[in-house]
């Protein structure tokens, strides 16, 4: 397990996607695949078992393993960060002892979703986990429907195990946070080269990277506008649905995993898949994991 201080290190860290097997198992050998390319590229940490790699898909046992394999195969060349937040803080607490006690390098956390609580049973929820070990704490508003203010966050960030914030409010929060000396990535990908840049934020924990990580590091490690303008269009694209449909579409749409999805997320229509065509094959197909992308074969789609 790293230190917060090399896990503050890392400024590109990729949501990883989860593939699936024909049987609508985790594919582990593709797993391992997307993973390597991401190494390749040069991406400094991921994300296991996140929005992305649809933890929410999982249960316990499945979400446990994937990180306990992820520290196994990749923690010598990785930050491992295992998604073990919840909105059951029982939950969120036992996921975490068992994803530290598998070696992973830090948690990311999450507020309770739907059954959203009060600002004291926020910060007394995420007191619990951050008393376990290092971890990130992930606002999204979009999706909790709550937004952890600094008045919530502040107090928090001198915990010993804060890492800093995932942060979804935008470049205004994030400068913020940074002036604070509170270490922020930025969780939108097309604001991500600005707030690093402009903004000074830490990195990003990037969903579009699972496609593009070479080029995404690249956006990250210089100021680079012509490639950011480039590349905004593929990450629109890829939010065109909510995440991670369109990005599970496009793994699928250049091979780089089998096209089978776990309910309720099903692929891209045909007509968003030919617009995803067009924009992903604009691009060199060394820098895309993959390579060249097609519209998929509906008779290859499974749906579990």
């Amino acid at each position: 397990m790293r230190n917060i201080e090399s896990i503050k290190k890392a400024s590109l860290i990729t949501a990883i996607k989860t593939p699936y097997d024909l049987h609508g198992n985790i594919d582990l050998a593709g797993f391992d695949a997307l993973v390597e390319a991401q190494i390749a590229a040069g991406v400094d940490g991921i994300v296991v078992g996140g929005t992305t790699g649809e933890g929410q898909l999982m249960n316990w046992e499945e979400h446990l393993m994937l990180i306990a394999h992820s520290v196994n195969q990749f923690s010598d060349k990785l930050v491992i960060v295992g998604n073990t937040g919840s909105n059951n803080t029982r939950e969120a607490v036992k996921a975490t002892e068992y994803g530290f006690a598998s070696g992973m390098d830090a948690a990311l956390q999450i507020n309770p979703y739907y059954g959203r609580t009060s600002e004291a049973g926020l910060s007394e929820h995420f007191a619990r986990v951050l008393d376990i070990g290092p971890a990130f704490i992930y606002n999204v508003p979009g999706r909790t429907g709550q937004d952890l203010t600094p008045k919530i966050i502040e107090p928090l960030a001198g915990h010993a195990n804060f890492v800093g914030m995932k942060e979804c409010a935008g470049h205004e929060r994030i400068a913020y946070y940074e002036q604070k000396g509170i270490a922020c990535w930025s969780g939108n990908d097309d604001q991500a080269h600005d707030s690093r840049h402009l903004h000074q934020s830490h990195g990003v924990i990037s969903v579009t990277s699972n496609l593009v990580p070479q080029l995404f590091r690249a956006l990250i490690d210089s100021p680079n506008e012509p490639l950011n303008a480039q590349l905004q269009p593929l990450m629109n694209w890829l939010f065109c649905e909510p995440n991670p449909i369109a990005i599970n579409t496009a793994l699928a749409m250049t091979g780089a995993a089998l096209p089978v999805f776990r309910l309720p997320y099903v692929p891209l229509s045909e007509s968003q898949q030919r617009t995803g065509v067009e924009l992903i094959n604009q691009l060199n197909a060394e820098t895309v994991v993959g390579g060249v992308a097609d519209v998929i074969n509906p008779a290859d789609v499974k749906l579990y």
